[in-house]
């Protein structure tokens, strides 16, 4: 399966659609999961733009804390179970934080998504709830692969540890900056503390330099726009065994956009 880093608006989304499908000829994916909560304009995300992502041959589209930026998303993914949104928002919250798809001729795949609580709004306890949906899943998907959204490396590492053995995956997502730590836990859990994002580079996490730097330096309130050049896909590759749902590879995925201007 390929996961990828946080879709950041056009230039992302154009990633994607360009470079997903020969990734797929090229590695023989079977399922492709992308982090899409900052497709829309950077912030966010939209039907619109979900169905973009869909077309480029993503099957599952997880999100974070910006899931909510566009009025629209919770009706949307109150009907499209395909979208996620964390699984630790309060009961009562629009959509679904789970969702298990079938892997033609292979098998089914879980995916999870949660927040992580260190330097993000407070959600509920992740720990807790991954272990209890967990618990209700394993009779429809030997496979689980989770993306921690999260601001903390200790927290993505805390949770990937307690997880090791019982998900095939930990995937963390959030700070938009590729962490060169991937591993296989003893269990058979495959880690990345984060898969990094997918958009243009020459920017800072994403967005135009100058008003990133003119905010830091002068404190004062600045439009932060999505920036244009180095356009790449991130995200990590990882192999499954169908049969244990263990996980036997895991590799990195930074491929750049050559085709037409930045």
């Amino acid at each position: 399966m390929l996961f990828i880093g946080d879709i950041v608006g056009q230039p992302g989304r154009r990633a994607v659609r360009e470079l997903a499908p020969r990734l797929r000829r090229q590695e023989q994916i079977d399922l492709i999961v992308a982090n899409g909560e900052n497709m829309a304009g950077g912030s966010g995300l939209t039907a619109a733009t979900a169905r973009e992502i869909f077309e480029a041959g993503v099957d599952v589209i997880t999100t974070g804390d910006h899931v909510w930026d566009h009025k629209e998303a919770a009706a949307y993914l109150q009907e499209e179970q395909r979208v996620l949104r964390p699984l630790n928002y309060p009961a009562g919250a629009p959509g679904h934080g789970w969702v298990v798809i079938e892997v033609p001729g292979i098998s089914s795949l879980a995916v999870i998504n949660l927040q992580g609580r260190t330097f993000l709004p407070t959600l509920e306890d992740p720990f807790r709830m991954v272990e209890e949906v967990i618990t209700q899943m394993r009779s429809r998907a030997r496979a689980i692969l989770v993306d921690f959204h999260a601001e903390a490396t200790s927290e993505k590492a805390a949770l990937a540890w307690m997880l090791d053995g019982r998900v095939s995956a930990v995937v963390g997502t959030h700070t938009h900056v590729q962490t060169a730590d991937e591993k296989i836990l003893p269990g058979g859990t495959a880690f990345l503390t984060d898969a990094g994002f997918t958009g243009p580079h020459h920017s800072v996490i994403g967005r135009k330099i100058e008003p990133v730097l003119q905010r830091f330096r002068t404190g004062l309130p600045q439009r932060f726009e999505v920036a244009k050049g180095d356009i790449r896909l991130q995200g990590v590759l990882i192999d499954i065994d169908g049969a244990t749902g263990r996980a036997t590879a895991i590799r990195r995925v930074n491929e750049p956009l050559t085709s037409g201007d930045d």
